[in-house]
């Protein structure tokens, strides 16, 4: 009897160990999502495994969507299974005219399409994205019809693409669509190194000058977070935009944050994100977030900054208004 009452417990022990093993974080059925307080117009944060929204706020609201368009764009390249290797330039064509936006890969810059795609990605670069698709078989025109068609195929119902770069505000989708499209993202080794690369140096032809590039996510640069996937976005129409596929508390989740006003808030909403999912419990309404300060051949430097509250980015909307 008591060998018998011995294995049991011990069982009860075991059961009780794998347990806390399994849910390091906050159950999903114990999160109130009011306590998550965003100052993003539109988001959605996802299980990224079984595919079930934790939080969303505006997730089918379709709206501009800026440089998060380099994803599909990667996607596209790879599709094609185009020589990586192969030297790329940067034409007249590639200028933006649109919005103006300043780039250092000047006019008859030549890269391989692997650094092309690279600073696409790392560093948000626009004359690369531009590039990568006029190379494309068939021109610019195939090449967006190729993103819309993927899109489609993904079941990115209500996504629409105008270019490769999302400098226009025509490229349009929602934070549920755009789940979807990280999701898929991760399925590939390239879009993962490069998008969670903190930094990269180029050498650029046919000047031989060596060009350094940072990460434009600040939460990869800092390296304290468990980032599969990242890309950032920003033009005006957009507001500042951020997706990632990031493992928080020992599941991987896809964070999208659209339509963020202020320099700082989509890290910010990134942080409650993380904070809420680890403990259930709302972020204090300002805090100072760290980055890990890192002086490599890189030159990257870390700082301290501190996060607007939701409340605080309301009142200076409002003011703006």
């Amino acid at each position: 009897m008591n060998k018998f009452l011995t294995i049991v417990l011990a069982c009860l022990i075991a059961g009780f160990s794998v347990a806390i093993q399994a849910q390091p974080g906050v159950s999903a059925l114990m999160l109130d999502a009011n306590k998550l307080k965003l100052a993003s117009a539109n988001v959605l944060v996802l299980d990224a495994t079984g595919g079930q929204p934790i939080y969303a706020k505006g997730a089918d609201s379709v709206t501009p969507i800026a440089s998060v368009t380099k994803l599909m764009t990667a996607m596209v390249v790879l599709d094609a299974d185009l020589p990586l290797d192969e030297t790329l330039s940067i034409g007249i064509e590639d200028l933006d005219i649109l919005k103006g936006t300043h780039s250092r890969l000047s006019l008859g810059t030549e890269l391989s399409r692997r650094d092309m795609l690279r600073l696409a990605l790392m560093a948000s670069e626009n004359r690369a994205a531009s590039s990568l698709a006029r190379h494309y078989p068939g021109g610019m025109a195939a090449f967006v019809e190729a993103m819309n068609r993927k899109a489609f195929s993904l079941g990115m119902t209500r996504t629409h693409f105008r270019d490769a770069t999302g400098l226009t505000s025509e490229n349009v989708s929602t934070a549920n669509d755009l789940a979807l499209m990280v999701r898929a993202a991760a399925d590939y080794d390239l879009i993962r190194e490069f998008t969670t690369t903190a930094s990269h140096y180029v050498e650029v032809q046919p000047t031989g000058r060596i060009l350094g590039f940072n990460n434009t996510n600040s939460l990869v640069r800092a390296g304290q977070w468990d980032i599969q996937v990242s890309k950032t976005g920003f033009i005006r129409e957009a507001g500042k935009c951020l997706v990632m596929l990031a493992t928080i508390a020992s599941r991987p989740v896809v964070i999208v944050l659209l339509d963020s006003y202020g320099k700082l808030t989509r890290i910010g909403d990134a942080m409650r994100v993380k904070h809420w999912l680890e403990t259930g419990e709302a972020m204090p309404a300002a805090r100072a977030i760290k980055v890990r300060p890192t002086r490599g051949r890189h030159g990257i430097k870390g700082t301290f900054t501190k996060v607007a509250s939701p409340a605080r980015v309301a009142r200076a909307k409002a003011r703006r208004v």
